[in-house]
């Protein structure tokens, strides 16, 4: 049976895994790992999370559109309550009122969705980190609350634990994206360069971090490139060496040599992998406020009312309740 494995973009971010959690414990490393997971970092500018192979990830479009906290919300709910707060999200999309959600006014609102997901996070882990609320947080002060329980272990424990291990190159990885972030070099961060060390993805200065871990994570023989095989192995692996890869993979390989590999050799090297993950002039927003729009403009007016969303509720917030963790309700929208 093929096994499918988590992406880069969610390995990413876990240089900040232990974020979840003010003082992590080794017996909890697990749990927060596991947490780290849903944090989203979205490099897939061209659709490749959006479309895993040749299945249209509609979770994709769910957290785009409500945010990753609101897309677990409606994980949740029946259908009919589904719909009925969509409804409600309809009419404020709607900012004109005139009876239809436009390409712009539901550009806009994955661009609010976006923005309130990162103030939320960045207030929630400033607060962990900063109880007092000072002005900055200093890299002895995080390094002691995220990671001081290394301290209490000795070497061996250390390097006979893969756990402890990872947690011990999370500490340089922090310790260098930290760094990058510091724009006034005080070894402290401010607010904002807190916000673009949780979430170096929305931050112009800190694109060479995101490109950089994005190698490190996929790379596996540690050349500084990527080849092809690890390019298909950040996204499938075969649990039996012997079983033919899916259509869709072998679409992926014909794909990296088509447009990944531009240069011919073999390779992916430092400006292609920049090339495939921030790439110039990409709106995501944009993006994906067109592709909704596609998938429910029924007569194709390129403007959507709200029964064409609401018949579409599927693809934008998801439907039967699922098992994926307790409900967020935001009751005060609701």
């Amino acid at each position: 049976m093929p096994a499918f494995r988590l992406s880069f973009r969610a390995l990413l971010l876990l240089s900040v895994l232990v974020l979840a959690y003010a003082i992590p414990k080794p017996d909890d490393e697990e749990a927060v790992a596991d947490d780290a997971l849903h944090t989203p970092l979205d490099h897939d500018s061209d659709g490749e999370k959006h479309f895993e192979g040749e299945h249209h990830n509609k979770q994709y479009d769910h957290e785009a559109f409500l945010g990753e906290d609101e897309a677990k919300t409606f994980d949740q709910l029946p259908p009919e309550e589904s719909k009925r707060r969509l409804g409600l999200i309809v009419d404020r999309i709607d900012e004109d009122k005139d009876g239809f959600v436009t390409l712009s006014e539901l550009k806009r609102w994955i661009e609010y969705t976006q923005r309130r997901y990162i103030d939320e996070d960045v207030g929630r882990m400033w607060k962990i980190h900063n109880p007092y609320n000072n002005d900055t947080i200093s890299w002895e002060a995080y390094r002691d609350n995220v990671y001081g329980f290394l301290d209490t272990m000795s070497q061996e424990e250390i390097e006979n634990d893969e756990h402890n291990l990872s947690f011990k190159r999370l500490v340089k990885r922090d310790r260098r994206r930290w760094g990058v972030a510091d724009k006034d070099l005080d070894d402290k961060l401010t607010r904002e360069e807190f916000t673009a060390f949780l979430h170096p993805e929305d931050h112009p200065t800190m694109k060479d971090i995101v490109l950089t871990e994005t190698i490190e994570d996929i790379d596996s023989d540690g050349d500084g490139k990527i080849n092809v095989d690890e390019y298909i192995a950040d996204m499938y692996r075969n649990s039996e060496p012997n079983d033919e890869e899916p259509e869709w993979v072998k679409s992926e390989r014909e794909g990296f040599a088509k447009f990944r590999d531009t240069n011919g050799d073999g390779y992916m090297d430092r400006e292609e992998v920049r090339t495939w993950i921030v790439p110039k002039d990409f709106d995501h927003a944009e993006s994906e406020a067109k592709h909704l729009v596609f998938e429910a403009d029924t007569d194709e007016d390129e403007k959507l009312t709200k029964e064409e969303i609401l018949e579409k509720y599927d693809v934008f917030v998801g439907s039967q309740a699922t098992d994926f963790g307790e409900a967020l309700a935001r009751h005060d929208e609701f």
